[in-house]
């Protein structure tokens, strides 16, 4: 009995311990770098308010010529979003890119959830639609961010999803890791990207990794699986989740992923140049 009763205790040790700390394993501000890289030329600097009040900051760099549209980006959960944004900025021109930090990732203010995120993006969103004018507006999405911009195509207008490493949620990814626990009574924000598909028709392309040990390969294949207009998917060969970004590779599959969902071809005024690496999400 007293074996018994240890255990019990144990195991609600175990499952508290990891209600407690979800937060922190989900949005891992503590270990989002500074920005590693220079913003490009001409960025600006824009803050906008949530539903709630809180600043919410980002950056903008407009497209030097005529605009095929305006990405949206959304970050890893621990990337900074500065090198995200610079990172999208340097692979796709002629586009207006945009790219916030989340809610409670300095300098935005605030504390960061799965409701939070999902409602500051169509702020962002309807933001930069009245800011910038008519234009096409495509989500890019990489890791945490793919469940953010799958949200945002299901409750706005989306011309097109770009996602690098997604998932179907992160509670199935969560059920395969804690087999023992009840994840769907403990986890707070589930990021259900599935279901969020229901009846989304926005043409998508998908860039998954070869080993992934963070999203499971199961786990980007069930929400392909649930996409209604699936226009690309491919894997960048001899890479991980984070180690992604440090390839080459991903460069050129960006840029076809985005042409993919565009409908049309990025006209280059120069070759692109070899970039310098960036820090993974």
């Amino acid at each position: 009995m007293n074996l018994f009763l240890g255990g019990l205790a144990v195991y609600a040790l175990f499952a508290g311990g990891l209600y407690l700390l979800q937060d922190k394993l989900i949005f891992p501000r503590h270990a989002t770098m500074p920005p590693r890289h220079a913003l490009p030329e001409g960025t600006e600097r824009l803050v906008l308010h949530s539903v709630e009040g809180h600043e919410l900051v980002g950056r903008l760099l407009r497209a030097r010529g005529r605009s095929k549209g305006l990405v949206i980006g959304f970050s890893g959960n621990a990337w900074n979003a500065d090198d995200c944004f610079t990172f999208v900025a340097r692979r796709l021109q002629n586009v207006d890119v945009a790219v916030f930090h989340y809610r409670g990732y300095p300098p935005s203010e605030g504390e960061p959830s799965e409701q939070a995120l999902f409602a500051d993006a169509l702020t962002i969103h309807d933001h930069l639609q009245e800011e910038i004018g008519p234009v096409r507006i495509f989500a890019v999405g990489f890791s945490l961010g793919s469940g953010v911009a799958v949200y945002l195509a299901a409750k706005r207008d989306v011309a097109g999803l770009v996602l690098v490493t997604p998932f179907d949620s992160i509670e199935e990814i969560a059920r395969a890791r804690y087999r023992i626990l009840p994840v769907r009574a403990l986890l707070k924000h589930p990021f259900r990207s599935i279901l969020h598909l229901d009846g989304v028709n926005t043409p998508t392309a998908v860039i998954a990794a070869s080993d992934d040990r963070v999203v499971p390969r199961a786990r980007t294949q069930a929400l392909v699986d649930g996409l209604h207009d699936l226009v690309m998917f491919e894997t960048v060969p001899d890479s991980t989740h984070g180690g992604i970004y440090d390839l080459a590779a991903i460069d050129e599959m960006l840029r076809r992923a985005f042409e993919a969902v565009a409908g049309r071809t990025i006209d280059y005024e120069t070759k692109p140049p070899d970039p310098m690496r960036d820090d993974p999400p």
